[in-house]
């Protein structure tokens, strides 16, 4: 049996008269009074527990949508069927973990026999992966409120929350930039690169090494203009597109490093948005798109998907990742590159580098890489630590700016070692380096260079 603040309230009440009366009877008078006064009160406490419904007497129904998006918000419905024979009135406490994002509310709910109700609670998560509940808890209540009953009952659920792909706002800008790469935009946009289009004419501003002479022979001549009977090559030029079914291979690294905050956000949640938009824009553009999370064992694999496939693969696949507190073990991703695709690829490595002793294992199969593939290192960097530079007011602020500028050197020595092993270096703030990584993806698909 479980007493309720209107018991206490009870109690409460009955010692007003109790004292005044003491003062007028004595203390023996009023030593009885108080314990009869709580004698009254246990008893209607018990009467009332009695007459509450049986929380066990109690059928458990649940609808919840499968997955949602974290930071958006879903409805979890509870039906309390009373399969008892007294009426049920009832707190209805829903065991949803904290990141589950559920109300602190513990709706009252009046179920008559055989009849069921439905407890509405509204979920905002606030962490990616499995929300679990495994039990109510339903308090039922005496006519009178003051006491009750209260069980523990089954009742699983489960919510999958996916990554938030905050990101996909730079998709339609990015999709107008793709599609003047492959000359298809109102303005005809000839893009650059190695894979061949189609013939035309040649018109004012080409460039002559695009002229195809044979071509050219086949269409034979033209007049210089009216009147003259001198004539010139009907010049052909040559056209040509981004090329198309090109690999593009996205590892996330889900070590140690990962897990660090930066502006609120860990690093691999960035890591995550990153890859996100550039799947939709690379599958968009033709080519195929793998991704690999990895740390010493892999966490999360994606392979051979394409479409509104890859994208929903992608997000169901990271769901549950977390970083995990151990390093990075960088020798074995070549051979996990080669085990997604043994032709020519872009490898993007999204990870950190902002720390010389961190790096040293991606420093040291860097060339392996490169020997193969075009790579392209992305790292997120702290505004925050920008931000400090320029802070010189007084003696804390000026050693905590020499340390921020020693950071940022840091950063930039990594990214001249990077390079100098030949791969390509994007950096940027949370809100920047996702579009940053596409921008150089598709930077690199113009210049021909995938």
């Amino acid at each position: 049996m479980v007493l309720t603040g209107r018991f206490t309230l009870l109690l409460a009440i009955g010692v007003v008269p109790v004292v005044l009366f003491g003062s007028l009877a004595g203390a023996g008078a009023a030593f009885a009074a108080l314990g009869a006064w709580v004698v009254l009160c246990a008893l209607l406490a018990t009467v009332d527990g009695l007459l509450a419904g049986s929380p066990r007497a109690v059928a458990l129904e649940r609808e919840l949508p499968p997955r949602v998006r974290l930071s958006e918000s879903a409805i979890s419905t509870l039906f309390v069927r009373n399969v008892g024979r007294r009426m049920l009135r009832a707190r209805v406490r829903d065991g949803w973990q904290p990141s589950a994002g559920a109300p602190p509310e513990r709706p009252l709910v009046r179920v008559p026999p055989g009849e069921r109700r439905a407890v509405v609670l509204t979920l905002t998560p606030t962490r990616r992966g499995e929300r679990h509940t495994r039990q109510v808890t339903v308090r039922s209540l005496g006519p009178l409120g003051l006491a009750g009953r209260q069980a523990t009952l089954a009742a699983p659920g489960r919510l999958r929350v996916l990554p938030p792909f905050h990101s996909r706002k730079h998709v339609p800008s990015r999709l107008a930039r793709l599609r003047e790469l492959d000359g298809r935009t109102s303005v005809m946009v000839r893009g650059q690169g190695t894979e061949f289009d189609s013939l035309r004419e040649y018109v004012r501003g080409d460039d002559v090494r695009s002229i195809d002479w044979r071509a050219t022979a086949r269409r034979g001549e033209q007049p210089i203009g009216a009147g003259t009977t001198a004539t010139i090559p009907r010049l052909v030029v040559r056209t040509w597109r981004p090329e198309r079914d090109r690999r593009v291979i996205l590892v996330l690294d889900s070590s140690r490093t990962a897990a660090a905050r930066i502006a609120d956000e860990p690093r691999f949640d960035t890591a995550i948005e990153a890859s996100l938009l550039l799947s939709v824009i690379a599958d968009r553009a033709g080519d195929r798109v793998d991704l690999l999370a990895f740390d010493r064992r892999v966490r999360a694999r994606v392979h051979a998907a394409s479409g509104a496939e890859l994208l929903s693969r992608e997000v169901d696949a990271l769901a549950d990742v977390e970083p995990e507190l151990l390093e990075m073990d960088w020798t074995a991703i070549p051979g996990q590159v080669r085990a997604l695709s043994s032709q020519r690829a872009l490898v993007v490595l999204l990870t950190s580098l902002d720390s010389i002793g961190s790096a040293r294992g991606l420093l040291a199969v860097l060339p392996q890489l490169t020997a193969k593939h075009t790579v392209l290192v992305a790292s997120v960097t702290d505004p925050a630590v920008a931000e400090a530079t320029g802070h010189l007011d007084d003696r804390a602020e000026t050693y905590r700016a020499a340390a921020a500028e020693r950071a940022l050197l840091d950063t930039r020595r990594l990214a001249d070692a990077v390079r100098g092993l030949g791969a390509h270096v994007v950096t940027g703030t949370p809100e920047q380096l996702p579009p940053a990584v596409t921008d150089a993806y598709l930077a690199l698909k113009a210049a021909g260079r995938l």
